[in-house]
């Protein structure tokens, strides 16, 4: 889009073309109530508050969209007459309760009631009995309710699941007749809206509730107290709660949170946290990151004596250190060090896989870091994903690629095994490609023939494309023809989609394709890494490799990292021959919430993360102080973080923590990303197709390590979560118990879930719950062959 000027109020501010008048309000500071609009979403002109006159003309200025030379004026006198008297409708007996309501102290009801000075009410409508509803996590309270529709807007166009629609109140909601005609046209038709609809759970074309994943998006739009976190109800005013900026400790995303805290009780001082905030214009959040914050490690103590026997175990005995990337960049450099002064191992499998496909695919791409983000999806016409399924292993990819399709009406490919029902239908432009489990390299091949000029493509990797065409006769309007088609399409288990595709991308100029962990841990991931980078490379193709837990990317940049562990080992948040754990079962640490630090998100940003509660144990740092390797705080290797691989020498405090008007992320810094030669093109297909039954290696929705399980709202069981239907080709039903062996002799008892989301004959085991040890089943690909039978009580 083109660079304009727009004038509003004789401000000029610069703008893009098509950009809606309010977001380029927003970006320069200038005020114009909105109630019912959000940012990257589509405008419903439920409030009509934002109305202004735009070259002399009424217009509502979410929908109205931004041309060069344009004069805005948003604040005449009429202007303002009018929206006191929508602000007075939508006041019409809205219980005026605001000292006993959840949301009173941070409401955009009383703020703009406010703002707009009401100091009398014209109108009034008896009132009528509305009941609560208890939506899961979620509280719903019609009689609060404005309708302004934010909940069912960002439900569809971010989040994805479209699982809330207006619908009639019912015949008591009669607007009276006298108004119809006394009322200005604006507040009227607000009015209408208001009295006659309410919220309710929208379902199928078969009557079923949608799903909903409870993420609690729904109640962080909402501008009343209609909606709210159903156990947050009267437990504290807001403006008793502290907020603190943090990053989602729970998965690469990082997304903004704010830890909202205050002391337990009168009696117990400790601080406590009551909810996480967000950012709702720029930052969704999951439903582990809204609701998994209560994973702290409380009992932890200084023992000097358990410090000095891990001082002397790491200095004496310790060959290896066992972590994960659930860690932040201060404690992987750390570990580094510790690395690099007693000659250890260092072992994460999640970053290592992680770290060889960057360095592979940088080979063929010609940067060290792949081209894509969170908002380059969002702006995307047309995405592919391959080896995810989003809404599990990354939900804010999820809502990235959903947005796009929403509001940049682009196309899509969808290529998973398994099929997600919620994606299916995220728009008619997506097209969901179940492969078979093991084909991501076919189904690679076939992109970079379909989307590379050939021209550029080396010839070796032409030639050995073309290996795979046959002819095929076929029948077209009445005549037969010749259709060239790639056997890959057979060999990936799926029907020639060549020309749909091909149809689906015309126009588009704009590429983003997304890279899950079944590509990074194939046995062929490294011809995976290095198509990846040819497209990247010269496909016009924005590339996004999802980081698989929180900080993988910021480990496999710091850690040098081996595959192999070698001698006794010291386990981080790992269990281990000597352990340093949160959970209190070994050398105490702290948990997430109660650091300090940076994590490297998924953008390639280093932001910043901060304690929520109090933490009286000892730390990573006190460790390798008394090792040598000193600094006063953590955060001291904030600034020390490696240049060499992106970073800055910037100190901790000094980085930002939040996001400006324009929706531009401040927090931290974006990793500098160097240009490399081109040094290797793809090598030969081989086929590893698996046609067994195979099991997933997959968390279900809102679950992404032990460390959200541990979190009070979202603890349960592992089971082996599966279709409806795996249970029925299989002669089981869901709660019941069964003994899974895999292909080397490993065993579980445990019940088998259905997952009413999935499609196709799939299983998949989970990682959360610590009392299931699914790693046996696995070698690094996460799909492994298995057998599977019921379990009854006589046995």
């Amino acid at each position: 889009m083109a660079d304009i000027t727009i004038t509003i109020n004789g401000i000029k501010c610069a703008a893009k073309e098509g950009e809606s008048i309010l977001n380029v309000a927003r970006a320069n500071d200038i005020f114009i109530p909105a109630i019912c609009y959000l940012s990257c979403c589509s405008p419903t002109l439920a409030c009509r508050l934002c109305i202004a006159d735009v070259d002399g003309k009424r217009a509502y200025t979410c929908n109205a969209k931004a041309k060069d030379g344009q004069v805005v004026v948003t604040n005449t006198e009429e202007i303002e007459a009018e929206r006191r008297a929508i602000m007075e409708v939508y006041a019409v007996n809205h219980p005026l309760e605001c000292g006993v309501c959840n949301k009173s102290g941070e409401c955009e009801l009383q703020n703009y009631v406010l703002e707009t000075k009401i100091q009398e009410q014209h109108y009034a409508i008896n009132s009528t009995s509305k009941r609560v509803e208890n939506w899961g996590l979620t509280r719903y309270d019609p009689s609060l309710c404005i309708v302004c529709e934010r909940c069912v807007t960002v439900c569809k166009d971010k989040i994805g699941e479209a699982a809330l629609k207006t619908v009639p109140r019912g015949d008591d909601a009669a607007v009276p007749k006298e108004y119809k005609d006394t009322m200005p046209k604006d507040a009227y038709a607000v009015w209408n809206k208001m009295q006659k609809s309410l919220i309710d759970k929208n379902r199928d074309e078969n009557g079923n509730i949608i799903p909903c994943s409870d993420c609690g998006e729904c109640s962080a739009v909402c501008p009343v107290g209609a909606l709210t976190i159903a156990d947050f109800h009267y437990t504290s005013n807001a403006w008793e709660l502290k907020k603190i900026p943090a990053a989602n400790p729970h998965s690469s995303d990082c997304s903004l949170i704010y830890y909202e805290v205050k002391q337990t009780s009168i009696s117990d001082p400790k601080p406590k946290i009551y909810r996480v905030g967000s950012d709702k214009d720029f930052a969704p959040l999951s439903r582990a990151a809204r609701f998994g914050y209560d994973f702290e490690n409380k009992n932890a103590i200084k023992d000097k004596e358990a410090l000095q026997d891990v001082v002397n175990f790491i200095k004496n005995d310790a060959g290896t250190i066992l972590f994960n990337s659930f860690i932040t960049n201060e404690e992987a450099l750390i570990l580094q060090k510790l690395k690099e002064k007693f000659s250890l191992k260092l072992v994460n499998e999640d970053a290592y896989v992680y770290q060889r496909f960057l360095k592979a695919m940088k080979k063929c791409s010609g940067h060290t870091l792949y081209k894509g983000t969170l908002e380059s999806i969002r702006k995307s016409d047309f995405i592919v994903s391959i080896g995810s399924m989003l809404r599990y292993d990354a939900p804010n990819v999820g809502y990235a690629f959903n947005n796009a399709l929403k509001i940049n009406r682009a196309a899509a490919l969808y290529c998973h095994p398994i099929g997600d029902k919620t994606v299916r239908n995220f728009s008619k432009n997506l097209l969901e490609l179940n492969y078979k489990p093991g084909c991501e390299e076919p189904l690679l091949y076939l992109l970079l023939e379909l989307f590379a000029p050939l021209s550029e493509i080396d010839d070796i990797t032409s030639e050995y494309l073309q290996t795979f065409h046959i002819e095929e006769k076929k029948i077209a309007d009445g005549q037969e023809v010749a259709v060239t088609t790639s056997k890959l399409w057979s060999m990936a288990g799926l029907e020639d989609k060549s020309a749909q595709i091909k149809a689906m991308k015309a126009g588009k100029s704009r590429f983003t394709l997304i890279i899950g962990e079944d590509v990074l841990t194939h046995p062929r991931w490294q011809n995976m890494a290095y198509i990846a980078g040819t497209l990247e490379h010269l496909a016009n193709f924005e590339v996004v490799v999802i980081p698989t837990q929180t900080n993988t990317l910021g480990v496999s940049l710091i850690c040098e990292l081996d595959k192999y562990e070698e001698g006794k080992t010291l386990g981080y948040n790992r269990a281990g021959d000597m352990t340093m754990s949160a959970f209190g079962d070994g050398f105490d640490i702290p948990a997430l919430n109660q650091q300090e630090g940076t994590f490297t998100n998924i953008d390639k940003r280093v932001v910043p993360t901060n304690a929520a509660l109090a933490y009286n144990g000892y730390e990573l740092n006190d460790v390798a102080s008394a090792l040598g390797v000193w600094a006063k705080n953590t955060i001291d290797y904030t600034h020390r973080l490696p240049t060499n691989a992106g970073f800055k020498e910037i100190a901790f405090d000094d980085l930002g923590v939040d996001f400006d008007n324009a929706g531009n992320d401040t927090r931290g810094y974006a990793l500098e990303v160097q240009s490399t030669d081109i040094s290797k093109t793809p090598n030969n297909f081989k086929d590893l197709a698996l046609d067994a039954d195979v099991v997933y290696q997959l968390n279900p929705i809102s679950q992404f390590s032990v460390f959200t399980n541990r979190a009070s709202r979202l603890n349960r069981k592992g089971a082996l979560f599966a279709s409806k239907e795996f249970i029925d080709a299989h002669n089981l039903f869901s709660g019941q118990n069964v003994k899974i062996t895999s292909q080397n002799g490993a065993m579980l008892y445990l019940n088998i879930e259905e997952d009413k989301n999935i499609t196709g004959e799939f299983a998949y085991l989970p990682t959360f719950d610590k009392m299931l040890n699914v790693y046996p089943f696995f070698e690094e690909y996460k799909f492994a062959p298995f057998t599977i039978e019921g379990v009854y009580n006589d046995e």
